[in-house]
């Protein structure tokens, strides 16, 4: 059975790196830029097809994604190529379409996906309503109750669960958290409480003991504004998250590599078709999201390159500098992958 989770999670991810360099692809191919290869999966060839546009199609043996491959993606690099058609070489505006291309494809696809998680199973609702409270739980002897709505956690607004969860699990010096909640006659209320220190899959967690509703909503036009609402929260959370990692709130352990999300999947899976498309989205809103940062070797920073030739009234950034400064953050990207993949294997055994 793990040798079929396996190939679903290839699967997975190889569809959402494809889409991602298909939206490059196409953008490039409309602005004029010389493409040599577009390839479905990585490694070995498997086949190739020459196209009347001479690009060359190719499916790779390794289901990991895909890639494209342009000419002067950051400088001038093939002398049998025209100048006007090096990317580096095209206006700012139309590099940034290029650039923005792929994450705009994968967080189309996820609308697409929450829109049809909630056309055909409903859409959870987004109100940070507590469903039911554990007795003798941190929560419950805070003075949390049922039907409680979680306005704010330690001052920050909590307008959905999503935003509410990431609060909770961010370290807290004294471990207290001041949690606001409206009990269901309307009554506000300031609470502090202090979550009990659990482990889960060898991670430390705050355990408070509540359970969050979910009622769900059906039809068309309630698919439609769940698949709207729910970008926007799965979004405002990863800009939490972000910002959490930063100020040391989140650890780095709280962190999956691909052995990680290969256990999600799989845990997703079994629990059916809904959870796994649910998945799938999120995973791309992450993918989209992580790739817009303005780091190196990501499309963020090749953006970021663009915006100070702007910036510089259209004076280019040295291409050497540019290309050190990708490569430096590609080594750290990798590093970070090794760090996040051991930990991974820790909690398996």
């Amino acid at each position: 059975m793990w040798f079929l989770y396996l190939l679903l999670f290839l699967l997975i991810l190889g569809i959402l790196v494809t889409i991602h360099e298909f939206g490059h692809f196409i953008v490039a191919k409309k602005c004029g830029v010389h493409i040599y290869e577009f390839s479905i999966g990585m490694g070995p060839l498997i086949h190739k097809h020459m196209g009347k546009d001479k690009i060359q199609y190719s499916i790779r043996a390794l289901p990991i994604g895909g890639y494209v491959q342009m000419a002067g993606e950051v400088e001038e690099d093939d002398k049998k190529v025209k100048k006007d058609k090096f990317m580096c070489n095209k206006p700012w505006w139309q590099r940034l379409l290029i650039l923005c291309a792929g994450v705009t494809m994968n967080f189309i696809l996820a609308f697409i996906l929450l829109f049809t998680v909630a056309l055909i199973w409903g859409g959870s609702s987004f109100d940070p309503v507590i469903e039911s409270v554990e007795d003798n739980s941190p929560a419950a002897k805070a003075g949390i109750r049922a039907n409680d709505t979680i306005i704010s956690v330690n001052n920050h607004t909590t307008s959905s669960w999503d935003t509410a969860q990431i609060e909770l699990i961010m370290k807290d010096d004294d471990n207290i958290f001041d949690i606001k909640v409206r009990h269901e006659d309307g009554n506000i209320e300031d609470l502090k409480v202090t979550p009990e220190k659990t482990e889960r899959e060898k991670i430390e967690v705050n355990y408070f003991g509540i359970k969050a509703s979910n009622t769900k909503k059906y039809g068309f036009l309630n698919a439609l504004n769940y698949a709207f609402k729910k970008f926007g929260t799965i979004y405002e959370s990863m800009f939490k998250t972000i910002g959490g990692l930063i100020t040391g709130k989140i650890s780095i352990k709280s962190l999956s590599g691909p052995v990680g999300i290969y256990t999600v999947v799989s845990d997703s899976a079994k629990m059916g078709m809904e959870q796994l498309v649910y998945l799938i989205a999120f995973l791309s809103i992450n993918l989209g999201f992580v790739n817009i940062l303005p780091f190196p070797a990501f499309d963020g920073g090749h953006v970021l390159f663009v915006l100070i030739e702007l910036i510089r009234g259209g004076k280019k950034v040295n291409q050497k500098v540019e290309g050190y400064f990708h490569l430096a953050g590609f080594i750290l990207i990798f590093i970070l992958l090794i760090i996040v993949t051991i930990q991974d294997v820790i909690r398996l055994f």
